[in-house]
């Protein structure tokens, strides 16, 4: 299963990183534009899910970016324990990559469940974990803030399904994000 995840995430930042190559040679005396975005999914992190998202611009409504996220709990708790999830967003506001927007993505989310038993005192214990890799696609709508600073704030809800035999059949996608463009 990791080296699934791993040859996945690999895949998805190189193609990434290859489609928004340029080829137009950038002169250093030029104030480079603020096309990339890094930002943190602070609701994640306090339901111990924590997301990194990375997004760099095409246009300016348009955005491709990925989510990375692990489970801190225990499978029993959240069966979900990670998430690497490529999307695309078009935003409708004035400003370069702000305001409304709609998303539409894919994931890979790796999943574990506790199987539990019972003893001759009917005390239930965990026998082992059942586990599980699996792809999905799905749709979120947001909105993100902008200051001068390049600092931003996002609110964003949506989910996904999630494909073949799997533990759960879905995936959430919501967050508060706070990050910085750059």
């Amino acid at each position: 299963m990791k080296k699934k995840l791993i040859i996945s995430l690999s895949l998805a930042i190189i193609s990434i990183t290859a489609f928004c190559q340029s080829e137009n040679p950038v002169n250093v005396t030029e104030k480079m534009p603020d096309n990339n975005e890094a930002r943190l999914n602070v609701a994640s992190a306090i339901i111990g899910l924590p997301e990194l998202n990375y997004e760099r611009f095409i246009t300016d409504n348009m955005g491709v970016g990925l989510a990375l996220s692990m489970s801190l709990d225990k499978p029993r708790i959240l069966r979900i324990r990670n998430i690497a999830l490529p999307y695309y967003r078009v935003y409708f506001g004035e400003k370069k990559g702000s305001g409304f927007f709609i998303e539409g993505n894919m994931a890979i989310v790796g999943q574990k469940k506790a199987v539990f038993e019972f003893d001759a005192n009917d005390a239930k214990y965990v026998s082992g974990y059942n586990s599980a890799t699996n792809f999905g696609c799905g749709a979120a709508v947001g909105f993100k803030l902008l200051n001068r600073n390049g600092v931003i704030g996002e609110i964003c809800l949506g989910g996904g399904r999630l494909f073949g035999g799997t533990l759960v059949d879905g995936y959430p996608r919501l967050g508060i994000c706070l990050g910085k463009r750059f």
